[in-house]
């Protein structure tokens, strides 16, 4: 069996020394030292469970260590740390976000070791079954177990919602896959892969407002200030972004071509933190964000209006001092006390400003319009991206379905001749 010696230190404190006879009465003394007590007592018992042998991956001197410890390995959040940094293709704000979201969110990931033990994550330890971990966590969130029960439910971490969960997912997925592909390689599979998410859908009330006709124009008719109607026009008639929108300018219109549009070529970013300016004019959100977008006759009358005698570098739509327009002075000061007003008049919807580009989608479906057309008009990068967020919309047209199969299969197919001639 083995036993526990207690060996005091000159300044007051002890050690205490776990020794035992290696495999039994006819092996060799063996120990290990603790700081503690409790740890000495513990790991004796391991010693003994083990047939008095060093428990398995139990190092002297530094305690378990896992059996596939990369000598290359490091702390999980340096080394998101070094990969962001190391982004080339984000722009100063995003990697700021990225930082954030290392700090706040990826410091809950643990490794839990064979023992059961949960540790530090690495890039090396981290499993398949730590980042499931992890996502519950946020799905869940902690609850404060002080609270008292009574009123709002008091969090320590408040839920993430789903969207959120996925994109930090994604995140931390890009993060791995680059210690897969490193030289030297830290691991040979990606952990987050077959991590079962949340659906973006579980929540009961649906995070879009799509707008009928007449629910828009209930709040266009609140907005008093005649700029910010045709702002507000604008984006509920093109479903440009915010960003995209209030950054187009004249130079970017063509308006006296066969098919007149408006080219995306730049959107306001938000800037480092601390700047003096809080946005810059950037590069669109994606590649596919740079587009034309084709106009109605009656978008260009009010081009026409809007930047008659304009310089060609002059905003298109502009606020009350001349220059752009910003999302929380609209938001504030127009878009809010409209809705406000359209809903103690009746409204059933709480619209946000995003919820315009989504309206015209929902506008451009109900005009049969194709979704691989409506792709390319909202600059999506992948089809994928926009039968995800309005595919369910194409139900309206049920009933064209339905007649389109009813008329083919009312038609006889032609059928062979089924007579046998003998001779």
């Amino acid at each position: 069996m083995a036993g526990i010696r207690k060996r005091p230190k000159k300044n007051g404190t002890a050690t205490y020394q776990v020794r035992w006879l290696q495999g039994g009465r006819d092996g060799t003394w063996e120990n290990e030292s603790f700081e503690d007590e409790d740890s000495a007592t513990d790991f004796r018992d391991l010693v003994e469970a083990h047939g008095n042998k060093w428990p398995y991956g139990w190092i002297p001197g530094r305690g378990f260590v896992e059996p596939d410890e990369h000598p290359h390995d490091v702390p999980l959040l340096d080394f998101a740390r070094e990969y962001v940094d190391a982004l080339t293709s984000v722009d100063i704000r995003t990697r700021e976000d990225y930082h954030r979201e290392i700090k706040l969110h990826f410091s809950l990931l643990t490794h839990r070791r064979t023992d059961g033990v949960d540790i530090p994550a690495t890039i090396c330890n981290l499993t398949q079954r730590d980042v499931s971990a992890w996502v519950r966590t946020e799905q869940e969130g902690r609850p404060n177990p002080d609270s008292k029960g009574r009123g709002k439910k008091e969090w320590l971490r408040v839920p993430a919602d789903p969207k959120s969960i996925r994109n930090r997912h994604g995140l931390l997925f890009c993060i791995v896959q680059s210690a897969v592909d490193s030289v030297p390689q830290l691991r040979t599979t990606n952990c987050c892969k077959g991590t079962k998410l949340p659906r973006l859908d579980h929540d009961t009330d649906e995070g879009m407002a799509f707008l009928e006709r007449d629910e828009y124009a209930r709040v266009a008719m609140e907005i008093k200030d005649p700029d910010a109607r045709d702002l507000a026009d604008w984006l509920v008639g093109t479903g440009m972004r915010w960003g995209e929108a209030t950054a187009l300018k004249v130079k970017d219109l063509s308006l006296a071509s066969e098919i007149p549009s408006a080219n995306i070529q730049r959107a306001w970013k938000k800037a480092q933190r601390g700047s003096p300016e809080a946005y810059y004019l950037g590069p669109p959100k994606t590649r596919k964000a740079r587009r034309l977008v084709a106009l109605s006759p009656a978008q260009v009358d009010t081009l026409r209006r809007l930047t008659a005698g304009l310089e060609p570098d002059s905003f298109v739509f502009r606020a009350a001092m001349g220059g752009p327009w910003r999302h929380a002075n609209f938001y504030n000061r127009k878009w809010l006390p409209a809705v406000r007003e359209a809903m103690d008049k009746g409204l059933p919807k709480r619209p946000r400003i995003h919820d315009l580009r989504h309206t015209h989608v929902a506008w451009l479906i109900a005009a049969k319009i194709p979704l691989p057309a409506i792709q390319v008009r909202l600059g999506h990068e992948s089809i994928q991206t926009t039968v995800d967020r309005y595919g369910h919309l194409v139900r309206r047209l049920d009933a064209e379905i339905v007649a389109a199969v009813e008329a083919a299969i009312a038609v006889p197919a032609p059928r062979a001749d089924l007579r046998v001639v003998t001779g």
